[in-house]
Protein backbone atom coordinates (compact mmCIF):
# COMPACT_ATOMS: atom_id res chain seq x y z
CA UNK A 1 0.00 0.00 0.00
CA UNK A 2 0.68 2.92 -1.34
CA UNK A 3 1.84 6.14 2.04
CA UNK A 4 -0.43 9.16 0.92
CA UNK A 5 0.60 12.85 2.76
CA UNK A 6 -2.32 15.50 2.66
CA UNK A 7 -1.88 18.29 0.18
CA UNK A 8 -3.62 21.82 0.95
CA UNK A 9 -3.87 24.94 -1.23
CA UNK A 10 -5.08 27.96 0.01
CA UNK A 11 -6.00 31.06 -2.33
CA UNK A 12 -6.68 34.80 -1.17
CA UNK A 13 -7.01 38.15 -3.18
CA UNK A 14 -5.23 40.84 -1.85
CA UNK A 15 -6.47 44.54 -1.03
CA UNK A 16 -3.45 45.98 -2.15
CA UNK A 17 0.28 45.56 -3.91
CA UNK A 18 2.36 43.74 -1.07
CA UNK A 19 4.62 46.32 -0.33
CA UNK A 20 1.49 48.61 0.35
CA UNK A 21 1.46 50.04 3.58
CA UNK A 22 -2.28 48.17 4.22
CA UNK A 23 -0.66 44.87 3.59
CA UNK A 24 2.29 45.58 5.85
CA UNK A 25 0.60 43.66 8.84
CA UNK A 26 0.21 39.92 6.93
CA UNK A 27 3.67 40.33 5.26
CA UNK A 28 5.94 41.19 8.61
CA UNK A 29 4.16 37.69 9.93
CA UNK A 30 4.48 35.71 6.67
CA UNK A 31 8.38 34.64 7.67
CA UNK A 32 7.33 33.61 10.99
CA UNK A 33 4.47 31.79 9.72
CA UNK A 34 6.58 29.81 7.34
CA UNK A 35 9.48 29.11 9.95
CA UNK A 36 6.66 27.72 12.34
CA UNK A 37 5.04 25.35 9.55
CA UNK A 38 8.73 24.45 8.69
CA UNK A 39 9.35 22.94 12.11
CA UNK A 40 5.66 21.61 12.93
CA UNK A 41 5.29 18.44 13.51
CA UNK A 42 3.72 16.27 10.58
CA UNK A 43 4.75 19.33 8.17
CA UNK A 44 6.42 17.72 5.08
CA UNK A 45 6.67 20.87 2.04
CA UNK A 46 5.60 23.70 0.98
CA UNK A 47 5.45 25.92 -2.64
CA UNK A 48 8.72 28.75 -2.13
CA UNK A 49 10.44 30.25 -4.51
CA UNK A 50 14.37 30.95 -3.26
CA UNK A 51 12.61 33.74 -1.24
CA UNK A 52 11.39 31.13 1.06
CA UNK A 53 7.60 32.27 0.30
CA UNK A 54 5.22 31.64 -2.60
CA UNK A 55 3.75 35.61 -2.98
CA UNK A 56 5.70 36.12 -5.98
CA UNK A 57 3.30 33.11 -7.69
CA UNK A 58 0.76 34.44 -9.70
CA UNK A 59 -1.62 31.20 -10.21
CA UNK A 60 -4.29 33.19 -12.23
CA UNK A 61 -3.27 35.05 -15.18
CA UNK A 62 -6.40 37.06 -15.11
CA UNK A 63 -6.05 37.95 -11.55
CA UNK A 64 -2.52 39.10 -10.32
CA UNK A 65 -3.65 40.12 -6.72
CA UNK A 66 -4.55 36.24 -6.51
CA UNK A 67 -1.90 35.00 -4.08
CA UNK A 68 -1.25 31.11 -3.77
CA UNK A 69 -0.12 28.93 -0.46
CA UNK A 70 0.41 25.34 -0.76
CA UNK A 71 2.47 22.81 1.52
CA UNK A 72 2.00 19.03 2.63
CA UNK A 73 1.42 17.49 5.74
CA UNK A 74 1.61 13.84 6.91
CA UNK A 75 -2.07 13.96 7.71
CA UNK A 76 -5.13 16.00 8.31
CA UNK A 77 -5.01 16.53 12.20
CA UNK A 78 -1.19 17.76 11.32
CA UNK A 79 -2.37 20.09 9.06
CA UNK A 80 -5.19 21.50 11.41
CA UNK A 81 -3.29 21.61 14.68
CA UNK A 82 -0.90 23.94 12.62
CA UNK A 83 -3.81 26.01 11.14
CA UNK A 84 -5.93 26.72 14.28
CA UNK A 85 -3.46 25.43 17.59
CA UNK A 86 -0.63 27.62 16.80
CA UNK A 87 -0.22 31.40 16.15
CA UNK A 88 -1.22 31.08 12.80
CA UNK A 89 -5.03 31.24 13.86
CA UNK A 90 -4.12 34.67 14.68
CA UNK A 91 -4.12 35.65 11.14
CA UNK A 92 -7.24 33.58 9.64
CA UNK A 93 -9.37 35.48 11.95
CA UNK A 94 -7.45 39.20 10.57
CA UNK A 95 -8.00 37.31 6.74
CA UNK A 96 -10.41 40.19 5.79
CA UNK A 97 -8.07 42.97 6.55
CA UNK A 98 -5.95 41.59 3.75
CA UNK A 99 -7.71 39.88 1.63
CA UNK A 100 -11.30 39.97 -0.27
CA UNK A 101 -13.75 38.05 0.65
CA UNK A 102 -14.27 34.93 -1.77
CA UNK A 103 -16.92 33.83 -3.31
CA UNK A 104 -16.30 30.39 -4.28
CA UNK A 105 -13.57 27.77 -2.34
CA UNK A 106 -10.19 29.32 -1.49
CA UNK A 107 -9.42 25.83 0.25
CA UNK A 108 -8.80 22.44 -1.07
CA UNK A 109 -7.05 19.77 0.45
CA UNK A 110 -6.48 16.05 -1.22
CA UNK A 111 -4.24 13.10 -0.91
CA UNK A 112 -0.89 12.79 -2.36
CA UNK A 113 1.86 10.00 -2.69
CA UNK A 114 4.41 10.67 -0.51
CA UNK A 115 7.12 12.36 -1.83
CA UNK A 116 5.11 14.07 -4.38
CA UNK A 117 5.10 17.88 -4.81
CA UNK A 118 1.76 19.11 -6.27
CA UNK A 119 2.28 22.00 -8.96
CA UNK A 120 0.28 24.90 -8.99
CA UNK A 121 -1.41 23.65 -12.36
CA UNK A 122 -2.76 20.75 -9.81
CA UNK A 123 -4.09 22.96 -7.32
CA UNK A 124 -5.99 24.95 -9.40
CA UNK A 125 -7.71 21.97 -11.18
CA UNK A 126 -8.13 20.61 -7.22
CA UNK A 127 -10.27 24.29 -5.88
CA UNK A 128 -12.05 24.05 -9.60
CA UNK A 129 -13.23 20.43 -8.89
CA UNK A 130 -14.28 21.77 -5.35
CA UNK A 131 -16.51 24.66 -6.91
CA UNK A 132 -17.77 22.29 -8.94
CA UNK A 133 -18.46 19.55 -7.25
CA UNK A 134 -18.43 20.19 -3.49
CA UNK A 135 -16.04 17.80 -1.28
CA UNK A 136 -15.43 14.07 -3.01
CA UNK A 137 -11.82 12.29 -2.71
CA UNK A 138 -10.49 14.37 -5.38
CA UNK A 139 -10.72 17.56 -3.63
CA UNK A 140 -12.02 17.99 0.02
CA UNK A 141 -11.85 20.61 2.88
CA UNK A 142 -11.65 20.64 6.51
CA UNK A 143 -15.49 20.45 7.27
CA UNK A 144 -15.88 17.28 4.94
CA UNK A 145 -12.67 15.02 5.28
CA UNK A 146 -12.28 11.77 3.02
CA UNK A 147 -9.23 9.50 4.15
CA UNK A 148 -6.84 8.18 1.03
CA UNK A 149 -8.29 5.37 -0.93
CA UNK A 150 -6.03 3.10 -2.85
CA UNK A 151 -8.14 2.35 -5.95
CA UNK A 152 -9.36 5.66 -6.58
CA UNK A 153 -5.48 7.17 -6.19
CA UNK A 154 -4.23 4.55 -8.39
CA UNK A 155 -6.99 6.07 -11.07
CA UNK A 156 -5.44 9.66 -10.65
CA UNK A 157 -3.07 10.68 -13.99
CA UNK A 158 -0.81 12.38 -11.92
CA UNK A 159 1.01 12.81 -15.69
CA UNK A 160 -1.46 15.41 -16.31
CA UNK A 161 -0.57 18.14 -13.63
CA UNK A 162 2.23 20.54 -14.45
CA UNK A 163 5.36 20.47 -12.52
CA UNK A 164 5.72 22.06 -9.45
CA UNK A 165 7.78 25.40 -10.57
CA UNK A 166 9.25 25.93 -6.54
CA UNK A 167 12.78 25.53 -5.47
Amino acid sequence: MTTYHLAQVNIGRIKAPLDDPRMAGFMSRLDELNALADRSPGFVWRLQTSEGNATYFRPYNDDDRILMNMSVWENVEALRNYVYRTVHIELVRQRQEWFEAFASNYLALWWVPAGHKPGIDEAKKRIAHLDAHGPTEYAFNFKTVFQPHEEFQRGIDWSSFQPCPAV
